[in-house]
């Protein structure tokens, strides 16, 4: 027959020796109580850190069918008064299936225990203790049972208290700082929250102590500060404690208790999951905040690159109050993901001189404008579903996020937002060169967002970048956003995926790409080159390269032949070729201008 404690919650909690979180009391806490005065442990001292949840009595030979972890086992012998023989053996049943300990009454069924059984106790640490003759089980269970229900009631008594306190502070208006201090008094030790990418959300304790904790959470405790853990969920030692902040089925960082002279208690581990919840309750709160204030501050930028804000006056002075500078030289950068049909996520109405299809696009984009912590939207024309739908606005909103982490970085005063498909900012520039711009500040930001935004994405994903020129007055800023729109575009088609173009390095591109049908352009490309527009003979792409060389030289001859490396006579040879092909454009300023622009369009890509 099995005794146990009931089950409205857990017993005194402890830390076991390899890290996980156990309940009840140690064997050695068992040996301490009255009934067990004169209680003798005759063999696997190293065990009496080992955890009594429940205790059970030994009645038939079979008992290994009916044990359960964590158990004391109490026996006379008397099941195995006939087959001494399986003593040898039971300690390494026994300790196999987790058992705490075994306590035997020796005397009146078995005279001693096997010298090999006692050998064997030892190098498990698996305790033996032989109990006083005087002694009944039923007095062992009643206080052994009442000490665990005590020490249950008065660990949770002092957590319920805790989570009233920690209740008020949050009620009283009081944030993630409050709740850390007040946890890091009542436990007397460092405590800090982690957020998913290892920032410190709140600390208390000396710098290097919260450094120390973020290294228990490095990996998402992979390492655990101890080479391998492994344990993903509340866990710890005697020196920390990690318990996940959880809200929602989101996983939104750790809170870590740590003291360096290991005296934290396995009780201290209730504190911190109370404290973890109000902490979630928290950073839920924030981020309720934090989202409605995104999506406002989204829609006035959005107003602002729509041109239907107001009077520069007016925006200056309402984007002083979200930390944003537009009283300077700025320029627009747009960062959007390639890998996927193209939906600008506008603002709002069109400018003069887009096409329908564009414009029918950007009105999508603006209908479902979002904010940094819920970004992506609909797809322009009508939404992908499932899997792919969910994959596209979890990394549109990595990259809403990665971005806006490098442009605060780099610009304080810069205001930045994600739109639909598209992520946003407007930064000071402070000098007139566009190589200038783009290659300096912008470079930084592109570099240390497309690092953020690689972290953890399960499929490798990137995104492409487009500057504006630099104006000085809100006024100015659509002309400039539209600037940068056109230079993703193009710059992505010249480029490839994770192009960064700015818009005064477009040159004819710029022209080429307001053709709104690719199919006028591989007409005219076809039209113009001939046969010289295939790709699939050898000896065409090696003419049409000699033509563009040609072209690029001015028709140099020599310089031509120079850097294809070909003889004279050769080029000669080539460029009559070429013109018996495509016409005397030697001779031919307009045929020349025509070729070249075929071959620009050539170098577009995606149309």
């Amino acid at each position: 027959m099995s005794y146990t404690t009931a089950d409205p919650g857990p017993p005194a909690l402890r830390l076991a020796s390899t890290g996980t979180l156990t309940y009840g009391l140690s064997v050695g806490e068992v040996l301490g109580v009255s009934t067990l005065n004169g209680a003798r442990l005759i063999a696997g001292r190293a065990g009496l850190e080992r955890i009594v949840q429940r205790l059970n009595v030994m009645e038939v030979p079979d008992i290994l069918s009916w044990v359960k972890p964590n158990e004391l086992l109490l026996t006379t012998g008397y099941p195995l008064r006939n087959t001494p023989q399986s003593l040898d053996n039971l300690v390494a049943d026994l300790d196999e299936r987790g058992l705490a300990a075994l306590a035997i009454k020796l005397g009146r069924y078995l005279e001693s225990l096997p010298a090999e059984m006692i050998a064997q106790a030892d190098r498990r640490g698996f305790p033996l203790i032989l109990l006083p003759n005087d002694v009944g089980f039923d007095d062992i269970l009643n206080q052994v049972l009442t000490d665990i229900l005590n020490r249950q009631a008065a660990v949770l008594a002092r957590t319920e208290e805790v989570h009233r306190a920690l209740v008020q502070i949050v009620l009283c208006g009081g944030g993630l700082q409050e709740v850390v201090d007040e946890v890091a008094t009542l436990l007397d030790v460092a405590v800090v929250v982690l957020d998913g990418e290892q920032r410190v959300l709140a600390g208390a304790g000396p710098e290097e102590h919260v450094q120390a904790m973020r290294a228990f959470d490095a990996g998402r405790h992979t390492a655990c500060g101890r080479g391998g853990c492994g344990i993903t969920g509340a866990h710890g030692t005697s020196d920390h404690l990690v318990v996940p902040v959880v809200a929602g089925g989101f996983d939104h960082g750790r809170i870590i208790a740590f003291s360096p002279g290991g005296t934290l208690r396995g009780t201290d581990l209730g504190i911190l999951e109370r404290a973890a919840t109000v902490a979630a309750l928290v950073v839920t709160k924030q981020q309720a905040v934090a989202a409605v204030e995104s999506k406002y501050r989204a829609d006035f930028l959005r107003d602002i690159l729509a041109g239907r804000a107001g009077e520069d006056d007016r925006v200056v002075a309402h984007c002083d109050g979200f930390g944003w500078d537009l009283d300077r030289p700025m320029m627009v950068v747009v960062a959007e993901l390639d890998g996927r049909p193209r939906g600008t996520g506008a603002p709002g109405a069109e400018p003069e001189g887009r096409t329908a299809r564009d414009a029918r696009r950007r009105a999508a984009g603006a209908a479902a404008g979002s904010t940094p912590g819920a970004a992506a939207g609909a797809d322009p024309d009508g939404g992908a579903r499932g899997v792919r739908g969910a994959e596209e606005r979890s990394a549109q909103e990595r990259l809403a996020a990665a971005w806006t982490m490098a442009v605060r970085r780099h610009d304080k005063g810069a205001a930045v937002a994600s739109f639909a498909h598209e992520v946003v900012a407007v930064i000071g520039a402070d000098g007139d060169d566009p190589a200038e711009l783009s290659a300096g500040p912008v470079q930084a930001m592109v570099k240390e967002a497309s690092s953020v935004f690689a972290e953890h994405l399960p499929v490798r994903r990137t995104f492409s970048t487009g500057i504006s020129r630099t104006v000085t007055s809100p006024a100015q800023l659509p002309e400039a956003y539209e600037q940068a729109v056109k230079a993703v575009r193009v710059g992505r088609q010249l480029h490839g995926a994770g192009a960064r173009a700015h818009f005064d390095q477009l040159g004819v591109y710029r022209l080429l790409s307001l053709v709104s049908d690719p199919d006028e352009l591989h007409a005219f490309v076809r039209e113009t080159l001939g046969d010289l527009a295939a790709d699939d003979e050898p000896e065409l792409v090696d003419l049409r390269r000699t033509l563009q060389v040609l072209l690029e030289t001015n028709l140099n001859v020599a310089e031509t032949a120079r850097r294809l490396h070909f003889h004279y006579n050769t080029l000669r040879y080539r460029i009559g070729k070429l013109e018996r092909m495509l016409g005397a454009f030697t001779e031919d300023a307009h045929l020349r201008l025509n070729l070249t622009l075929a071959l620009h369009v050539l170098r577009m890509r995606g149309i």
